[in-house]
């Protein structure tokens, strides 16, 4: 493939996304039923990740965030012994009853489920917490180190991409998807985690775009590729410790220690 970056639309099949649409509504039914006594395939969840911040390439992960009752958060908080982890499993449970025959764990925060065909969901279930007009803030289930909530804010991440992504004539997401694709090609072995890609190509092309539908106009003088490493170096730090970096939107700390040597050798191979 080209070390430039180029539009890549419709990387993920019209096909492939509908099969995700149906199981997807499938999860949230099964969650729904159990949880809230409803058979709302749609309500109370929504994608996150990079599925949801339109970033995504395959489908070895797709994300969804289902909502859980309040009240469900005040049990399980106050239950002895790891209630994150009950949690988890009570959501396994549900999920079962829709598909008994795949592949179902609860693992850390998610629960996650493995289809015949390769497809892989990872289902957070969350509680939400401060609302204001459009937007909400949820907390959500750790069950390492002996269970605790931690905080996320998908739907600010998710509208910050969308608008600079529009700025920028589809640049964001095309640079994502193609950094993600030499991930996979080159380094499937290591962790370059797609919250790690998001945010660093969010902060590092500042206002470089897709000018008159002509992705090649990028490559004359000082290339884009060379803009994004020459900001890959300036951040970086010496030493062991990776740059501090935030998530676009939510500004939630996104954790660079595994994966941001693995950034620059993609950005060094881009250039």
């Amino acid at each position: 493939m080209s070390s430039k970056v180029i539009r890549r639309d419709d990387v993920i099949s019209l096909e492939t996304r509908q099969s995700i649409a149906s199981r997807y509504h499938s999860v949230t039914k099964a969650i729904n039923r159990e949880f809230w006594d409803s058979p709302s395939e749609t309500a109370h969840s929504l994608y996150v990740g990079s599925y949801g911040r339109n970033t995504a390439i395959n489908t070895s992960d797709i994300d969804i965030l289902i909502e859980i009752p309040e009240d469900e958060y005040y049990r399980h908080s106050y239950i002895k012994g790891n209630g994150q982890s009950r949690l988890l499993q009570a959501v396994k449970d549900a999920i079962e009853s829709t598909y008994s025959r795949s592949d179902i764990r609860a693992d850390g925060q998610v629960v996650k489920i493995t289809f015949s065909d390769g497809m892989k969901f990872e289902v957070l279930p969350a509680f939400p917490q401060m609302r204001w007009i459009d937007n909400v803030t949820y907390n959500y289930p750790d069950t390492n180190m002996g269970g605790n909530w931690r905080t996320t804010d998908p739907k600010s991440e998710q509208r910050a991409m969308q608008e600079k992504n529009n700025s920028s004539s589809g640049l964001l997401c095309a640079t994502c998807k193609h950094i993600r694709t030499i991930r996979d090609d080159f380094y499937l072995s290591y962790h370059l985690s797609g919250i790690l890609i998001d945010s660093f190509v969010y902060l590092a092309m500042d206002g470089w775009r897709f000018t008159n539908g002509d992705e090649n106009a990028l490559s004359l003088s000082r290339s884009y590729e060379q803009v994004l490493l020459d900001y890959y170096n300036q951040i970086s730090r010496t030493g062991v410790f990776a740059p501090s970096l935030s998530a676009p939107g939510s500004g939630i700390r996104v954790d660079t220690s595994k994966g941001w040597d693995i950034l620059g050798k993609i950005l060094n191979k881009m250039v």
